[in-house]
């Protein structure tokens, strides 16, 4: 009888035991589904980044970092140039698929068209190094197909293979927003919404800070929401 009571006791701590490592393996392979779905595109929401200091990034109030740069074009851009009206930067990378979220669903598009249609100046920034050529560098004319492709609508596509005009303003992620006014001043930073996510269909139901900013800043009403903290992939710097 005792022998069969050990039995029973042995028979229930496996089964307990068994019960545990099934349940551990559960959750391990969705933890590593999960970590796979985003792979090294996670969201990267930093207060500093690997490549500077937070101290040298674009400050709402303050002045907006003048720069100069050459566009897919050819042209030289520069930010004094354009003095007097909105501008809008945005930091791409055509392989993040958060940046790919916004130009499948057609929303970046739909902003770049609105935008620069009102009077908006709408720069696309391409700050990712030679040496991460499969991971967001573009030729000019590999930018240029890019656009054609995508029917991207911005003003210029610039850019910044040395990753200069990105440190300047802090850009980290891939979409990072700026809204500069027509003074010159950083009036918005941050995330192009609030839903930080990959899904296209979060884009229907997302508040849009780059939109609202401008309507609020275009009616002479101060931007309700001016600094976010940004979403996306890191922007792929130069070591």
């Amino acid at each position: 009888m005792a022998s069969e009571q050990q039995y029973i006791r042995r028979l229930g701590a496996w089964r307990a035991f068994i019960y545990v490592a099934i349940a551990i393996l559960a959750l391990a392979i969705v933890l590593v589904a999960r970590a796979a779905s985003v792979g090294r595109a996670a969201p990267v929401f930093t207060g500093e980044d690997s490549h500077g200091s937070a101290g040298h990034a674009a400050t709402v109030g303050q002045q907006a970092p003048t720069f100069t740069g050459k566009d897919s074009q050819g042209k030289t851009e520069s930010l004094a140039q354009y003095r007097g009206k909105y501008v809008v930067l945005e930091w791409t990378n055509r392989t993040c698929p958060f940046t790919k979220k916004h130009y499948d669903s057609g929303n970046m598009q739909a902003l770049q068209q609105e935008w620069t249609g009102k009077g908006v100046v709408w720069f696309t920034v391409l700050s990712s190094s030679p040496a991460h050529g499969s991971d967001g560098y573009l030729t000019a004319a590999e930018e240029n197909a890019q656009m054609e492709k995508v029917h991207a609508h911005p003003t210029a596509a610039i850019l910044d293979p040395s990753g200069e005009i990105g440190r300047m303003y802090g850009a980290k992620t891939t979409p990072h927003m700026f809204v500069i006014d027509p003074a010159g001043k950083v009036i918005y930073a941050g995330a192009i919404d609030d839903k930080a996510t990959t899904d296209t269909d979060d884009v229907k139901t997302a508040k849009n800070y780059v939109s609202a900013a401008l309507t609020e800043a275009m009616a002479g009403q101060p931007v309700q929401v001016a600094a976010t903290r940004p979403y996306g992939c890191s922007v792929k710097y130069a070591e």
